[in-house]
């Protein structure tokens, strides 16, 4: 993936972990640029960008097998700082001549790390002698150190659960200080960040935004462009630091797709209209849409069928407006290292975005994408610093194929109005109890399932709405909302009294994993 270069970068080195991102995440709100690559690429990346510190990660693979993954050894000669974490830890040591074994006793979840040495790591979070609680999740351990290291924690299942190398710069530990269980976590990363290797925490989303404006004038030069506008935030912000950077070069083109929730379209008209002397055409395709998904019951046919339809959509109001050299879109970084496959072949494919992968080479456009860097909760402060409304910045994710991924099973005119109204409903009853915040996302989803009910003295045959609602920080991991029994009796009534077509309604108590958060 290209993106912008920024000089003071910090490289995480993916092995595998299911929580790299949240080094990521770790690092910048420690205020610096990282970048995740997977180990494959690792060589090629660290000559691109030459960072000024590396993380390695953790791994479901073991260190002692023959052919494990392992770090480029420029990594090592660079004269730069080098944290390891977990898996991280082993194959540094591996490398630089250490010993790692396969552990007689696997340690993982809740730890104690007793304090065995000052270290620049440690600085102002803990001290020599003190005992603290940390999370592991490791079956092998270190247990030879390379030359130069030192101990300076244990645990009783690693003793060498930290190590330091201050004369290289080099720091391992075999706990995960990304994870929240680990409690101090966050600043010890930020110890390594802005200590060790020495940036200022200056990457802000105001220096983002300059940055941002920056490379999409250099990218786009005189052309034009067209902005995919979902009425969601990141191609909201997406939509707005183009224009920011070139003005009247830029359309937005909001197509209403009929799969929007209640009102949607025109309040997003509405908001762009009036706050932002933005060019905006309004394409309303929902015939188009529902006719070919009419009575579609695969999740991904009816993705890729969406996905189809909207390129046909652009390259035909491209064509209206004499053409188009770029098309803007919202895709956030989550969308595209999430297919990163660990072992360098295809990936598994939990759901395609139909924002991510390219364009047709017939419509000969490229693509502007200039949150392609950030997570959802770092476009939103970027939102806020181009001035969106609190009231759009806050709203919850909406997905690109809309209510017909809400709809299990055929998708029909009937079911997605059924489904609109009931979503409408469900929304309204949680912002009336001032919970709309405290949720990440919550809809309704219109089951394929009929049952009997009695309304009045007569019999009902209809369909089954499910609730949902999760809390979350990235949408990588999320719970269910643990709502209050009257508030979920309430939304019920509501929903069986005033949609014509549900009689029965259920609520979701899934967490991600082992369930994604929307249904299909």
């Amino acid at each position: 993936m290209t993106t912008n270069h920024h000089s003071d970068t910090i490289l995480i080195i993916d092995f595998g972990s299911q929580v790299t991102q949240l080094i990521a995440r770790r690092v910048r709100e420690a205020g610096a640029y990282c970048e995740i690559v997977p180990f494959q690429s690792a060589g090629e990346a660290f000559e691109r960008i030459r960072p000024r510190g590396v993380i390695l990660s953790g791994s479901p693979h073991s260190a002692v097998d023959i052919g494990s993954p392992r770090a480029p050894q420029g990594v090592f000669e660079a004269g730069i700082p080098v944290l390891g974490i977990c898996y991280g830890e082993q194959t540094m040591c591996a490398q630089l001549g250490g010993q790692v074994e396969a552990g007689h006793e696997r340690e993982f979840g809740r730890a104690f790390l007793e304090i065995e040495a000052d270290c620049a790591l440690f600085d102002g979070v803990w001290a020599k002698g003190t005992r603290h609680q940390v999370w592991m999740s490791h079956g092998d351990r270190v247990t030879g150190l390379p030359a130069g290291f030192r101990v300076v924690g244990t645990s009783r299942g690693a003793p060498f659960a930290a190590i330091a190398d201050e004369k290289r710069h080099f720091y391992a530990v075999q706990f995960h200080p990304e994870v929240v269980h680990t409690p101090d976590g966050a600043r010890l990363l930020s110890n390594f960040v802005r200590n060790i290797v020495g940036l200022q925490g200056e990457w802000t989303m105001s220096a983002y935004r300059q940055q941002a404006v920056e490379a999409i004038r250099k990218q786009v030069g005189d052309k034009k462009v067209i902005c995919a506008l979902s009425g969601g935030v990141d191609s909201s912000v997406a939509a707005l630091l183009v224009h920011e950077a070139v003005g009247d070069q830029l359309t937005c083109i909001l197509v209403d797709h009929g799969l929007m929730r209640k009102n949607e379209a025109a309040d997003v008209v509405a908001m762009f209209r009036q706050h932002y002397n933005l060019p905006l055409i309004l394409v309303d395709a929902s015939d188009r849409f529902i006719s070919a998904l009419e009575g579609e019951t695969d999740p991904e046919t009816k993705r890729k069928t969406i996905g189809r339809l909207f390129i046909e959509v652009f390259e035909e109001e491209a064509k209206k407006l004499g053409g188009a050299d770029f098309l803007a879109q919202g895709t956030l970084y989550p969308d595209v290292i999430e297919s990163v496959s660990f072992t360098g072949g295809p990936s598994v494919t939990i759901k395609s975005h139909h924002n991510v992968g390219g364009l047709p080479e017939r419509m000969n456009m490229q693509l502007v994408e200039p949150l392609r860097e950030l997570f959802k909760d770092e476009v939103r402060v970027l939102g806020k610093e181009l001035g969106l409304p609190e009231s759009f910045i806050g709203r919850h994710p909406f997905p690109g194929p809309g209510l017909a991924i809400r709809c299990p099973g055929g998708v029909t005119r009937e079911k997605l109005e059924i489904l609109r109204e009931a979503d409408a409903i469900y929304l309204d009853e949680i912002r009336k109890a001032g919970l709309y915040d405290a949720i990440w996302q919550a809809f309704a989803v219109l089951l394929p399932v009929q049952t009997v009910g009695v309304m009045g003295d007569g019999r009902t045959y209809e369909y089954v709405c499910a609730l949902r609602a999760v809390t979350s920080v990235d949408g990588m991991t999320a719970d269910f909302y643990h709502y209050d029994m009257n508030f979920l009796g309430n939304a019920a009534t509501r929903i069986i009294n005033e949609v014509r077509g549900i009689n029965r309604v259920v609520y979701d108590v899934t967490s991600k994993p082992p369930g994604t958060i929307e249904w299909e």
